[in-house]
């Protein structure tokens, strides 16, 4: 019988991420789970074509964002998606599948509910894709939720 007694959600605060929630917060109330969130913040500053001119970011810049962070963490569960035996959030930086990947080890989790943008072609080659890489690399079974495409039916 499958169970689930920890389930991760990633979430970039897009309306994919939502949808994924949303999923993971039914599966989480189905299994008497818990459920953990995880927002993860990148140290990376867009600076332009050189990456030697990338300005040093005062110290307030990454307070004021992870300050963020964790008050939209505190409200993006939704209470009719369904009700986890608890749920944690956790504010992590660095690279966003590195970071999804060692949460999900630290905590052990039993599952990994992910949103997929579905992007193929150059799109998928310029970006990459945070959801195949955790696929990839993650040390439980990894759940993607594709949200259909504007316009389609």
């Amino acid at each position: 019988m499958i169970s689930f007694a920890r389930i991760l959600a990633p979430s970039d605060f897009s309306s994919h991420s939502e949808d994924a929630l949303r999923y993971a917060c039914g599966l989480a109330e189905r299994f008497q789970a818990e459920l953990h969130v995880i927002h993860v913040l990148s140290e990376m500053v867009p600076a332009g074509p050189d990456p030697l001119l990338m300005p040093v970011m005062p110290a307030q810049y990454y307070e004021d964002d992870e300050k963020r962070a964790t008050e939209a963490l505190a409200t993006v569960i939704k209470p009719e998606w369904g009700t986890p035996k608890s749920v944690t959030t956790a504010i992590r930086w660095g690279v966003a599948a590195e970071a999804i990947v060692d949460h999900a080890a630290e905590i052990k989790a039993d599952l990994i509910v992910i949103a997929t943008h579905g992007r193929t072609g150059l799109s998928h080659v310029l970006l990459g894709s945070v959801a195949e890489r955790i696929v990839r690399e993650a040390p439980c079974p990894v759940l993607t939720v594709r949200t259909a495409p504007s316009g389609a039916s």
